[in-house]
């Protein structure tokens, strides 16, 4: 009941902004049906462009063929598809790590958060757990579980004086954050892991954002840059850059996998994602093993670097594709919002509980297979609508 009568929500309904249903109308264009009003979605998170990819769509279709069913429909702790044994030893080698399959990043952080809270995942029991302040809410919402298990805490957005305040008063700690943010920007990764060296801070990062469009094999941020170990696991979503469905844990410890399939709550009592999903996933693993991932992230550092040159937003110049443009009041992203749809880009307001109050804005987020010339006329169309 309180979504459905908070008056932010209510507005950007009312005009049409929320609850769309769309066919496609090209590699980058949807359509509403009963309109006909063509738009621009600059809001996907498929940074690469590969949920339409021709051959990530055959490897769906294949699977389905192979399995002759959609999925087994039994809880994965039991029977798991080959194909869900193939994709973890596929990414496993892709991505050097030992790989967890879950269903979605939220299944696996639901099971993982309240055994590592409880000090089931890392020697010497329960540890305190500091959630970033931004930390997404697929992590958030498990703080009330992890508190029947240890004492939970909320940090100032990257502030590591904090997190190292509370390494002094707690013998153990759990840091909860993501690696590239969904509002823009990233976590302090160097200053996490000395504090991880001198206090032995256990560090679960979720970076769905930047899976597949950094790295060299596409491992993400944080991958990219440290080492997995004992006290560091990642998650990520493969249903943005990756572009096909579900998501993984990346772990240090073969062991770790089955613990977490036995025990870990919802991630064994889910099912296996379905059969054209680990079909589609393990061509888009074949892809990041070719020179075209390289060029696809190329392509989207073009467009966001060009974004950049035309319209000046906090986080332009990081390496990730999510720019914010702030402006202020919720009712101002709102009427923004719209404009913008009319001119034929669909990009969201976001505004609290999003993001704090008074800091509203326009939520853009950059892919590789948009045309420069597209990204030049949306940015043009953002900065004349922006100052009106």
């Amino acid at each position: 009941m309180l979504a459905a009568s908070d008056p932010v929500w209510q507005a950007a309904a009312e005009h049409g902004l929320i609850d769309m249903h769309v066919d496609a109308a090209s590699d980058y264009e949807l359509v509403i049906r009963e309109t006909g009003h063509r738009f621009v979605n600059m809001c996907s998170c498929s940074y690469l462009g590969l949920n339409s990819h021709p051959k990530i769509l055959q490897g769906a279709v294949d699977a389905l063929a192979t399995a002759k069913s959609t999925s087994l429909s039994v809880s994965a702790t039991r029977i798991r598809p080959n194909l869900s044994a193939d994709l973890e030893d596929e990414l496993g080698d892709l991505w050097r790590a030992d790989i967890l399959v879950g269903l979605s990043c939220s299944t696996l952080t639901s099971g993982i958060l309240p055994l590592l809270a409880g000090g089931q995942l890392a020697e010497g029991g329960p540890r305190t757990m500091v959630f970033d302040r931004f930390a997404h809410f697929n992590l958030a919402h498990v703080k009330p579980i992890c508190a029947d298990e240890s004492l939970v805490l909320t940090a100032p957005h990257n502030d590591l004086d904090y997190v190292e305040d509370v390494c002094r008063k707690h013998p153990r700690v759990a840091y909860v954050a993501d690696g590239a943010y969904s509002m823009g920007g990233a976590l302090p990764l160097e200053g996490l892991l000395e504090l991880q060296d001198r206090y032995g801070l256990f560090l679960y990062i979720d970076d769905s954002h930047s899976l597949s469009a950094v790295g060299e094999h596409g491992e993400g941020y944080v991958r990219s840059r440290a080492e997995l170990n004992p006290l560091t696991m990642v998650v990520a979503s493969l249903v943005k850059g990756f572009g096909t469905g579900g998501a993984v844990a990346m772990l240090g410890d073969r062991g770790l996998v089955r613990l977490l399939r036995r025990h870990a709550g919802p991630v064994g009592w889910s099912q296996s994602p379905d059969n054209m999903v680990l079909g589609a996933s393990l061509a888009s693993a074949a892809l990041h093993r070719t020179p075209e991932l390289g060029e696809l992230q190329r392509r989207l550092r073009d467009n966001v670097e060009l974004f950049d040159r035309l319209v000046p937003t906090p986080h332009a110049g990081n390496d990730f594709a999510v720019r914010v443009v702030p402006v202020g009041e919720a009712d101002r992203a709102i009427d923004l919002s719209v404009r913008m749809f009319e001119r034929g880009y669909y990009c969201s307001a976001v505004f609290f509980p999003i993001v704090a109050k008074g800091e509203a804005g326009l939520r853009i987020l950059l892919r590789a297979d948009l045309p420069s010339k597209l990204v030049t006329d949306f940015a043009s169309s953002v900065t004349t609508e922006s100052m009106a």
